[in-house]
């Protein structure tokens, strides 16, 4: 295992310049997750960590050493691709030994390695079998115990569950963070998809056009984030952003849009009269008579909770609700966001300014 440093790394096409000195660090052990948009840079800057993409400038260093110059084969990492990548003609058994017999390792050496990676990811009954009698999953875990195979000292995953369907998602993301607690090996994981970063990180980096936006635990990012962008990429459904302007009036306030005031716990100094964005979560709406007035237009109820799209101010709000309600369209209610959970926003910059 060894930790693994990216320091002010550039990339570029051409003129154009995908990654703009982008600084990561990620400690031994630890299990990091790029996030972003398609076209962030996040799998590009993978690519570059195991070798296979040239840096234009900076430097990402393994452990020690730095590996800007040193061939894939050299970096003594594994990475794990979204298509599987397994040979066809190959049993699960060989596809997993196939980088030691590579290497050149003794038979019995091979045959221990996979046993144990095959015990893991209990894939030992299926050894003899080839590749397209698989469902998808244990063609994953297949591609996963090739990489652990190798004992590595870094594990690279690049969107590895985009193709599953979504009940194996989540079955493959409770694998993998498993895998992770026991192997404790460093690990990057690149997604699109903000609910595999939080629930599989120990630390969430956002990229966005080729920057970091923002790094840090879960938690941290979707209790405090940085700017509008990372406070909108980070929860599902979405955080609601309403423009306005903050009014110091005695007690502190937000005025909305078409007039609507809604709560602040405080306000920033200086603030009375600034443009800024409102940001609230949808699960952070309650029900209450002191409410600001909206109107559902769309209830959509999953079960265990039920989102409600609602027109407040003329502006689209989606409230999520644990409790049962009788909501029909068209319906009025009161919705009010807790203050001590409000987000504030700069209008122009998109930078937080509440604490």
């Amino acid at each position: 295992m060894s930790s693994v440093h990216i320091r002010d790394v550039r990339k570029s096409f051409g003129n154009f310049e995908v990654l703009h000195g982008v600084s990561i660090p990620i400690e031994d052990g630890e299990f990091v997750v790029l996030v972003g948009p398609s076209g962030c840079g996040k799998s590009t800057l993978l690519r570059m960590l195991a070798g296979l993409e040239n840096i234009t400038s900076g430097t990402i260093s393994i452990g020690e050493r730095v590996v800007n110059n040193v061939q894939p084969k050299e970096r003594d990492i594994a990475m794990v691709f979204q298509n599987y990548a397994l040979y066809p003609h190959m049993t699960v058994a060989d596809n997993m030994g196939f980088s030691l017999k590579l290497r050149g390792a003794r038979q019995d050496e091979i045959k221990k390695g996979v046993s144990r990676a095959a015990e893991i990811l209990a894939l030992t009954p299926l050894l003899d079998r080839y590749p397209r009698q698989l469902s998808g999953g244990q063609r994953q875990r297949v591609a996963m115990g090739r990489a652990i195979v190798r004992d590595p000292q870094v594990f690279l995953f690049d969107e590895p569950l985009s193709n599953l369907d979504a009940k194996l998602r989540v079955a493959m993301r409770t694998e993998i963070k498993e895998l992770h607690q026991r192997l404790k090996t460093t690990t990057v994981y690149v997604t699109h998809d903000q609910i595999e970063a939080m629930t599989m990180a120990d630390k969430i980096v956002v990229m966005h056009d080729g920057i970091v936006e923002q790094m840090g635990s879960p938690l941290e990012l979707y209790d405090k984030p940085e700017n509008q962008f990372v406070a909108g990429f980070i929860g599902s459904p979405a955080m609601n952003f309403l423009k306005g302007k903050v009014a110091v009036n005695g007690v502190a306030t937000f005025e909305g849009p078409n007039g609507v005031k809604l709560p602040l716990k405080s306000a920033p100094a200086n603030s009375d009269g600034k443009p800024a964005v409102y940001g609230v979560r949808p699960e952070h709406f309650t029900i209450a008579d002191d409410g600001a007035e909206a109107e559902i237009v769309v209830v959509e109820p999953t079960g265990s909770e039920t989102q409600v799209f609602a027109k407040l101010g003329g502006e689209q709000v989606v409230a999520v609700f644990r409790e049962r309600h009788l909501f029909n369209p068209g319906d009025k209610v009161r919705l009010k966001p807790d203050p001590s959970l409000v987000h504030l926003f700069d209008e122009a910059t998109g930078k937080r300014l509440n604490a």
